[in-house]
């Protein structure tokens, strides 16, 4: 399966593993996913979309099992407020749907902010940009990829 996010990796020259998995429109929590891949859930990681107040839409990239931290993400993005986007705004400006959102070739090249437990890992899994599919790829070549900021953007769920 070569998705947009795929083929952004290979004109970037990064190597990654697209690893399928049966997709359960009901259960699309990245804790499911991560048994469907065969990771840990802490080293899948799940891309949401956020508006700030004074820098607009970013991307937040947070392990699987843990939620995204509000006030760290603004404090990482220079925000005085920030929030998720609501669900029926995701996909008019990424160009995904929830369960398949990534940070690679999204509709508009938004800021992404990852978590820094990201970089503990020897590969990380995120969404290929469909459901149903996953990449695999090392930290670094991720942050590459994105321009990733990095830091402590996550919380205990």
């Amino acid at each position: 399966m070569k998705t947009n996010a795929a083929r952004l990796l290979d004109s970037l020259g990064i190597s990654y593993e697209v690893r399928e998995y049966e997709v359960d429109p009901d259960d699309l929590a990245a804790e499911s996913v991560a048994r469907k891949v065969g990771l840990p859930p802490e080293q899948v990681f799940k891309t949401l979309v956020a508006r700030g107040d004074k820098h607009g839409v970013c991307f937040a990239v947070v392990p699987g099992d843990q939620q995204l931290d509000l006030k760290a993400l603004a404090q990482l993005s220079g925000d005085k407020k920030i929030d998720t986007v609501p669900l029926k705004e995701v996909q008019p400006l990424t160009s995904y749907i929830r369960g398949g959102v990534t940070a690679l070739a999204a509709k508009k090249s938004y800021p992404v902010f990852a978590d820094e437990t990201l970089e503990l890992f020897d590969v990380i899994s995120i969404s290929a940009g469909v459901r149903g599919a996953q990449l695999i790829l090392a930290p670094g070549d991720y942050i590459r990829a994105t321009g990733a900021k990095m830091g402590a953007i996550a919380k205990e769920k």
